[in-house]
Protein backbone atom coordinates (compact mmCIF):
# COMPACT_ATOMS: atom_id res chain seq x y z
CA UNK A 1 0.00 0.00 0.00
CA UNK A 2 1.36 3.44 -0.97
CA UNK A 3 1.62 6.17 1.64
CA UNK A 4 -1.33 7.92 -0.01
CA UNK A 5 -3.43 4.76 -0.04
CA UNK A 6 -2.63 4.28 3.65
CA UNK A 7 -3.77 7.84 4.37
CA UNK A 8 -7.02 7.25 2.50
CA UNK A 9 -7.61 4.07 4.48
CA UNK A 10 -7.00 6.01 7.69
CA UNK A 11 -9.47 8.70 6.58
CA UNK A 12 -12.14 6.08 5.95
CA UNK A 13 -11.41 4.55 9.34
CA UNK A 14 -11.82 8.03 10.82
CA UNK A 15 -15.41 8.09 9.64
CA UNK A 16 -16.06 5.27 12.11
CA UNK A 17 -15.40 7.69 14.97
CA UNK A 18 -18.22 10.03 13.94
CA UNK A 19 -21.54 9.76 15.82
CA UNK A 20 -23.05 6.40 14.88
CA UNK A 21 -26.45 7.95 14.14
CA UNK A 22 -25.01 9.91 11.23
CA UNK A 23 -21.85 7.99 10.49
CA UNK A 24 -20.92 8.61 6.83
CA UNK A 25 -20.29 5.65 4.56
CA UNK A 26 -18.32 7.72 2.05
CA UNK A 27 -16.29 10.91 2.00
CA UNK A 28 -16.31 13.83 -0.46
CA UNK A 29 -13.07 15.80 -0.19
CA UNK A 30 -13.12 19.27 -1.75
CA UNK A 31 -10.36 21.13 0.17
CA UNK A 32 -7.35 21.01 -2.12
CA UNK A 33 -4.67 20.59 0.60
CA UNK A 34 -6.63 17.55 1.83
CA UNK A 35 -6.91 16.23 -1.73
CA UNK A 36 -3.14 16.56 -2.07
CA UNK A 37 -2.54 14.88 1.28
CA UNK A 38 -4.67 11.88 0.32
CA UNK A 39 -3.62 11.52 -3.34
CA UNK A 40 -0.44 13.47 -4.15
CA UNK A 41 -2.30 15.53 -6.77
CA UNK A 42 -0.94 19.09 -6.99
CA UNK A 43 -3.36 20.70 -9.45
CA UNK A 44 -5.72 23.58 -8.69
CA UNK A 45 -9.04 21.84 -9.39
CA UNK A 46 -10.05 18.46 -7.98
CA UNK A 47 -12.58 16.57 -5.90
CA UNK A 48 -11.79 13.25 -4.24
CA UNK A 49 -14.57 10.73 -3.61
CA UNK A 50 -13.80 7.93 -1.17
CA UNK A 51 -16.01 4.88 -0.74
CA UNK A 52 -15.13 1.53 0.81
CA UNK A 53 -12.59 0.05 -1.57
CA UNK A 54 -12.53 2.91 -4.11
CA UNK A 55 -10.87 6.30 -4.57
CA UNK A 56 -12.03 8.51 -7.44
CA UNK A 57 -10.24 11.75 -8.29
CA UNK A 58 -12.25 14.16 -10.44
CA UNK A 59 -10.57 17.01 -12.28
CA UNK A 60 -10.81 18.98 -15.53
CA UNK A 61 -9.03 18.43 -18.88
CA UNK A 62 -6.10 20.68 -17.96
CA UNK A 63 -4.98 18.12 -15.39
CA UNK A 64 -5.83 14.83 -17.10
CA UNK A 65 -2.25 13.70 -17.70
CA UNK A 66 -0.96 15.23 -14.46
CA UNK A 67 -3.59 13.48 -12.34
CA UNK A 68 -2.84 10.10 -13.87
CA UNK A 69 0.89 10.62 -13.35
CA UNK A 70 0.73 11.95 -9.78
CA UNK A 71 -1.89 9.67 -8.24
CA UNK A 72 -2.81 6.01 -7.85
CA UNK A 73 -6.55 6.81 -7.90
CA UNK A 74 -9.14 6.26 -10.58
CA UNK A 75 -9.30 9.54 -12.52
CA UNK A 76 -12.44 11.07 -14.01
CA UNK A 77 -12.24 14.18 -16.21
CA UNK A 78 -15.15 16.60 -16.55
CA UNK A 79 -15.40 19.61 -18.85
CA UNK A 80 -18.49 21.29 -17.44
CA UNK A 81 -18.96 23.34 -14.27
CA UNK A 82 -19.76 22.62 -11.50
CA UNK A 83 -17.69 19.47 -11.45
CA UNK A 84 -19.53 18.25 -8.37
CA UNK A 85 -22.74 18.27 -10.41
CA UNK A 86 -21.11 16.08 -13.06
CA UNK A 87 -20.13 13.63 -10.33
CA UNK A 88 -23.72 13.05 -9.22
CA UNK A 89 -24.33 9.93 -11.38
CA UNK A 90 -21.27 8.25 -9.86
CA UNK A 91 -22.35 9.23 -6.36
CA UNK A 92 -25.81 7.79 -7.02
CA UNK A 93 -24.35 4.53 -8.32
CA UNK A 94 -22.35 4.15 -5.11
CA UNK A 95 -25.70 3.61 -3.38
CA UNK A 96 -24.65 5.31 -0.13
CA UNK A 97 -27.20 7.10 2.03
CA UNK A 98 -24.71 9.15 4.07
CA UNK A 99 -21.71 11.11 2.86
CA UNK A 100 -19.10 13.01 4.84
CA UNK A 101 -18.44 16.51 3.53
CA UNK A 102 -15.91 19.19 4.50
CA UNK A 103 -18.44 21.68 5.81
CA UNK A 104 -15.83 24.40 6.35
CA UNK A 105 -14.75 24.30 2.71
CA UNK A 106 -17.90 23.45 0.74
CA UNK A 107 -19.91 26.43 -0.49
CA UNK A 108 -23.62 26.76 0.11
CA UNK A 109 -24.17 26.56 -3.66
CA UNK A 110 -22.31 23.26 -3.96
CA UNK A 111 -24.06 21.79 -0.95
CA UNK A 112 -27.29 22.71 -2.72
CA UNK A 113 -26.11 20.80 -5.81
CA UNK A 114 -25.58 17.71 -3.66
CA UNK A 115 -28.87 18.01 -1.80
CA UNK A 116 -30.86 18.55 -4.99
CA UNK A 117 -29.11 15.74 -6.87
CA UNK A 118 -29.24 13.25 -3.98
CA UNK A 119 -32.48 14.16 -2.17
CA UNK A 120 -32.68 11.07 0.04
CA UNK A 121 -29.09 11.35 1.22
CA UNK A 122 -27.70 12.79 4.46
CA UNK A 123 -24.59 14.94 4.35
CA UNK A 124 -22.57 14.95 7.57
CA UNK A 125 -19.77 17.32 8.54
CA UNK A 126 -16.48 15.42 8.63
CA UNK A 127 -14.24 18.48 8.72
CA UNK A 128 -11.82 17.10 11.31
CA UNK A 129 -11.21 13.68 9.75
CA UNK A 130 -8.41 14.54 7.33
CA UNK A 131 -7.10 17.50 9.34
CA UNK A 132 -6.73 15.18 12.33
CA UNK A 133 -4.49 12.89 10.29
CA UNK A 134 -2.47 15.80 8.93
CA UNK A 135 -1.51 17.06 12.40
CA UNK A 136 1.10 14.30 12.84
CA UNK A 137 3.67 14.43 10.06
CA UNK A 138 5.40 11.48 8.44
CA UNK A 139 9.19 11.31 8.18
CA UNK A 140 8.96 12.49 4.56
CA UNK A 141 6.77 15.45 5.50
CA UNK A 142 9.15 16.45 8.30
CA UNK A 143 12.10 16.35 5.92
CA UNK A 144 10.25 18.61 3.46
CA UNK A 145 9.49 21.07 6.26
CA UNK A 146 13.16 20.97 7.31
CA UNK A 147 14.17 21.91 3.76
CA UNK A 148 11.62 24.72 3.71
CA UNK A 149 13.00 26.02 7.03
CA UNK A 150 16.60 25.87 5.79
CA UNK A 151 15.74 27.72 2.57
CA UNK A 152 13.84 30.35 4.52
CA UNK A 153 16.68 30.99 6.94
CA UNK A 154 19.33 31.08 4.23
CA UNK A 155 17.20 33.52 2.20
CA UNK A 156 16.97 35.78 5.25
CA UNK A 157 20.73 35.70 5.76
CA UNK A 158 21.42 36.54 2.10
CA UNK A 159 18.80 39.27 1.87
CA UNK A 160 19.73 41.04 5.09
CA UNK A 161 23.19 41.71 3.62
CA UNK A 162 21.47 44.21 1.32
CA UNK A 163 19.27 45.78 4.00
CA UNK A 164 19.80 49.43 4.81
CA UNK A 165 17.65 52.35 5.93
CA UNK A 166 15.90 54.09 3.05
CA UNK A 167 15.03 51.11 0.89
CA UNK A 168 11.32 50.45 0.75
CA UNK A 169 9.55 47.74 2.69
CA UNK A 170 8.23 46.41 -0.63
CA UNK A 171 11.72 46.25 -2.10
CA UNK A 172 13.10 44.26 0.81
CA UNK A 173 10.08 41.91 0.84
CA UNK A 174 10.74 41.26 -2.86
CA UNK A 175 14.42 40.62 -2.09
CA UNK A 176 13.47 38.04 0.54
CA UNK A 177 11.11 36.27 -1.84
CA UNK A 178 13.66 36.37 -4.67
CA UNK A 179 16.25 34.71 -2.44
CA UNK A 180 13.74 32.02 -1.39
CA UNK A 181 13.02 31.14 -5.02
CA UNK A 182 16.69 31.31 -5.99
CA UNK A 183 17.43 28.77 -3.26
CA UNK A 184 14.75 26.36 -4.47
CA UNK A 185 11.45 27.38 -2.87
CA UNK A 186 8.29 27.05 -4.96
CA UNK A 187 6.98 30.29 -3.52
CA UNK A 188 6.61 32.21 -0.30
CA UNK A 189 4.35 30.46 2.22
CA UNK A 190 2.32 33.68 2.59
CA UNK A 191 2.63 37.35 1.73
CA UNK A 192 5.96 38.30 3.27
CA UNK A 193 5.66 40.87 6.05
CA UNK A 194 8.27 43.62 6.20
CA UNK A 195 7.15 46.57 8.29
CA UNK A 196 9.16 49.35 9.91
CA UNK A 197 8.66 51.71 12.82
CA UNK A 198 5.32 52.27 14.56
CA UNK A 199 3.45 50.34 11.84
CA UNK A 200 5.13 47.16 13.09
CA UNK A 201 2.51 47.27 15.86
CA UNK A 202 -0.02 46.18 13.20
CA UNK A 203 0.19 42.41 13.71
CA UNK A 204 -0.25 41.47 10.03
CA UNK A 205 0.68 44.70 8.29
CA UNK A 206 1.51 44.48 4.61
CA UNK A 207 4.77 45.91 3.32
CA UNK A 208 4.39 49.34 1.74
CA UNK A 209 6.37 51.75 -0.38
CA UNK A 210 7.49 53.47 2.82
CA UNK A 211 11.20 53.36 3.61
CA UNK A 212 12.84 51.19 6.23
CA UNK A 213 13.52 53.68 9.00
CA UNK A 214 16.78 54.22 10.87
CA UNK A 215 16.65 53.71 14.64
CA UNK A 216 13.25 52.03 14.48
CA UNK A 217 12.09 48.44 14.86
CA UNK A 218 11.81 46.39 11.68
CA UNK A 219 9.61 43.27 11.84
CA UNK A 220 10.17 40.54 9.22
CA UNK A 221 7.75 37.60 9.04
CA UNK A 222 8.53 35.18 6.21
CA UNK A 223 8.18 31.59 5.13
CA UNK A 224 9.28 29.41 2.23
CA UNK A 225 7.11 26.77 0.58
CA UNK A 226 9.19 23.76 -0.48
CA UNK A 227 7.83 20.60 -2.16
CA UNK A 228 4.36 21.50 -0.94
CA UNK A 229 5.29 22.23 2.69
CA UNK A 230 5.58 25.52 4.54
CA UNK A 231 7.96 27.12 7.01
CA UNK A 232 7.40 30.24 9.12
CA UNK A 233 9.80 32.56 10.91
CA UNK A 234 9.72 36.07 12.40
CA UNK A 235 12.83 38.04 13.24
CA UNK A 236 13.44 41.59 14.42
CA UNK A 237 16.05 43.93 12.95
CA UNK A 238 17.07 47.33 14.29
CA UNK A 239 18.85 49.63 11.80
CA UNK A 240 20.88 51.57 14.32
CA UNK A 241 21.65 51.20 18.00
CA UNK A 242 18.68 49.91 20.05
CA UNK A 243 17.91 51.81 23.23
CA UNK A 244 17.21 50.48 26.70
CA UNK A 245 13.42 50.27 26.26
CA UNK A 246 13.70 48.40 22.95
CA UNK A 247 16.06 45.89 24.57
CA UNK A 248 13.85 45.49 27.63
CA UNK A 249 10.76 44.69 25.60
CA UNK A 250 12.66 42.51 23.17
CA UNK A 251 14.18 40.45 25.98
CA UNK A 252 10.74 39.97 27.54
CA UNK A 253 9.37 38.54 24.28
CA UNK A 254 12.44 36.36 23.87
CA UNK A 255 12.05 35.01 27.42
CA UNK A 256 8.37 34.27 26.72
CA UNK A 257 9.22 32.46 23.50
CA UNK A 258 11.90 30.35 25.17
CA UNK A 259 9.50 29.48 28.02
CA UNK A 260 6.86 28.31 25.54
CA UNK A 261 9.41 26.22 23.62
CA UNK A 262 10.56 24.67 26.89
CA UNK A 263 6.96 23.57 27.55
CA UNK A 264 6.62 21.70 24.24
CA UNK A 265 6.65 17.92 24.63
CA UNK A 266 4.33 14.98 23.92
CA UNK A 267 1.28 14.78 26.15
CA UNK A 268 1.22 18.48 27.01
CA UNK A 269 -1.80 20.50 25.93
CA UNK A 270 -1.11 23.31 23.47
CA UNK A 271 -3.03 25.51 25.94
CA UNK A 272 -0.23 24.92 28.48
CA UNK A 273 2.36 26.04 25.92
CA UNK A 274 0.40 29.23 25.29
CA UNK A 275 0.08 29.76 29.05
CA UNK A 276 3.86 29.52 29.52
CA UNK A 277 4.45 32.45 27.16
CA UNK A 278 1.70 34.56 28.72
CA UNK A 279 2.99 33.92 32.24
CA UNK A 280 6.36 35.47 31.39
CA UNK A 281 4.77 38.51 29.75
CA UNK A 282 2.42 38.96 32.69
CA UNK A 283 5.40 39.09 35.06
CA UNK A 284 6.81 41.84 32.82
CA UNK A 285 3.41 43.62 32.77
CA UNK A 286 3.15 43.12 29.01
CA UNK A 287 0.51 40.40 28.79
CA UNK A 288 -2.19 42.82 27.61
CA UNK A 289 0.07 43.72 24.68
CA UNK A 290 0.05 40.10 23.45
CA UNK A 291 -3.06 40.02 21.27
CA UNK A 292 -2.84 36.76 19.31
CA UNK A 293 -2.22 33.08 19.94
CA UNK A 294 1.23 31.69 20.70
CA UNK A 295 1.35 29.55 17.59
CA UNK A 296 -0.22 27.21 15.10
CA UNK A 297 0.44 24.02 13.23
CA UNK A 298 1.91 24.14 9.74
CA UNK A 299 2.49 21.72 6.89
CA UNK A 300 0.69 21.73 3.55
CA UNK A 301 -0.90 24.97 4.77
CA UNK A 302 0.70 27.80 6.69
CA UNK A 303 -2.07 27.68 9.30
CA UNK A 304 -3.47 24.30 10.23
CA UNK A 305 -4.24 22.40 13.45
CA UNK A 306 -3.21 22.27 16.22
CA UNK A 307 -3.75 25.78 17.57
CA UNK A 308 -1.42 26.94 20.33
CA UNK A 309 -3.85 29.26 22.04
CA UNK A 310 -5.67 30.02 25.30
CA UNK A 311 -8.61 27.75 24.48
CA UNK A 312 -9.51 24.72 22.39
CA UNK A 313 -6.09 23.13 22.75
CA UNK A 314 -4.89 19.79 21.47
CA UNK A 315 -2.65 17.32 23.23
CA UNK A 316 0.74 17.51 21.55
CA UNK A 317 2.07 14.36 19.89
CA UNK A 318 5.44 13.45 18.45
CA UNK A 319 5.52 14.41 14.78
CA UNK A 320 3.48 17.58 15.12
CA UNK A 321 5.09 20.72 13.71
CA UNK A 322 4.05 24.03 15.25
CA UNK A 323 5.16 27.64 15.44
CA UNK A 324 6.00 29.43 18.66
CA UNK A 325 5.54 33.18 18.14
CA UNK A 326 4.64 35.41 21.09
CA UNK A 327 4.69 39.15 20.51
CA UNK A 328 3.88 42.53 21.99
CA UNK A 329 2.41 45.46 20.06
CA UNK A 330 2.52 49.04 21.30
CA UNK A 331 0.86 51.95 19.52
CA UNK A 332 3.38 54.60 18.55
CA UNK A 333 6.31 52.35 19.45
CA UNK A 334 6.02 49.26 17.26
CA UNK A 335 5.71 45.51 17.49
CA UNK A 336 8.11 42.78 18.56
CA UNK A 337 7.53 39.16 17.59
CA UNK A 338 9.94 36.20 17.61
CA UNK A 339 8.90 33.03 15.81
CA UNK A 340 10.40 29.60 15.19
CA UNK A 341 9.18 26.43 13.53
CA UNK A 342 9.27 23.64 16.13
CA UNK A 343 9.00 19.85 15.81
CA UNK A 344 7.48 17.85 18.68
CA UNK A 345 9.76 14.85 19.28
CA UNK A 346 9.38 11.71 21.36
CA UNK A 347 11.01 13.32 24.40
CA UNK A 348 10.49 17.06 23.93
CA UNK A 349 10.95 19.24 20.91
CA UNK A 350 13.46 20.37 18.29
CA UNK A 351 13.66 23.96 17.11
CA UNK A 352 14.05 23.60 13.36
CA UNK A 353 14.79 27.29 12.72
CA UNK A 354 18.58 27.87 12.78
CA UNK A 355 18.53 31.67 12.56
CA UNK A 356 19.81 33.53 15.61
CA UNK A 357 17.14 35.08 17.82
CA UNK A 358 19.29 37.97 18.95
CA UNK A 359 17.99 41.42 18.01
CA UNK A 360 19.92 42.10 14.81
CA UNK A 361 21.36 45.61 14.84
CA UNK A 362 22.70 46.74 11.46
Amino acid sequence: MSEFAARRAAAMAGLERIDAKDRPAGLIVTHLPNVRYLTGFTGSNAILVLTPGQALLATDPRYDLQAREETDCEVAVYKRYPMLGQLLPKLKRAGLKRWGIEAGHLTVDLLGVLEKGLPKTRFVSSASVVEGLRMVKSADEIERIRRAVRINSEAFEKAVEHLRPGISENFFAAELEFQMRALGAERASFETIVVSGPRSAFVHARPSGDPVLANELLLIDMGAHCEGYASDMTRMVFPGVPGKEVKRRYNAVLEAQLAAIDAVRPGVSSVQVDRAARYVLKKREMDTLFVHSTGHGLGLEIHEPPRVARRHGSKLRAGMVITIEPGVYIEGFGGIRIEDTVLVTGTGCEVLTPTSKELLAI
